[in-house]
């Protein structure tokens, strides 16, 4: 359904390091890199981050990226908390989504609610 998504950042060189250390955990890579904008992919960058324009504090997003396995949900977790991360729920299941949903929330610097999510069964 989505092509791309993009977030604005108040700090971009922090979200910058962060994403860099837990989207790597998952295979992901910045893969672009302008004054205003880094893209990340695997194949073509599909995720960006650009700098907020104007002062206002923004609402929080919600963003979920796909691991292909626990244990890649469980290096997000760590390489976040690593990255001084809050956690906001370690890595679980989650059965009131479904049966195999296993996941790990953080907050990014900006305070966005990501998450590393494996569907597969243990």
């Amino acid at each position: 359904m989505l092509d791309h998504l993009g977030i604005q950042v108040r700090d971009l060189d922090a979200n910058v390091a962060f994403y860099d250390a837990v989207l790597a955990t998952l295979g992901v890579r910045r893969m672009l890199e302008y004054p205003q904008a880094v893209g990340y992919g695997t194949d073509r960058p599909d995720f960006w981050l650009s700098p907020a324009s104007g002062e206002g504090t923004g609402h929080e997003s919600h963003i979920a990226f796909t691991a292909d396995d626990r244990a890649s949900v469980r290096a997000f977790h760590d390489a976040a908390v690593a990255a001084g991360a809050q956690v906001l729920h370690s890595p679980r299941v989650w059965p009131e989504y479904h049966p195999a949903y296993y996941g790990a929330f953080v907050r990014d610097p900006d305070g966005n609610n990501v998450e590393a999510v494996c569907h597969a069964p243990e």
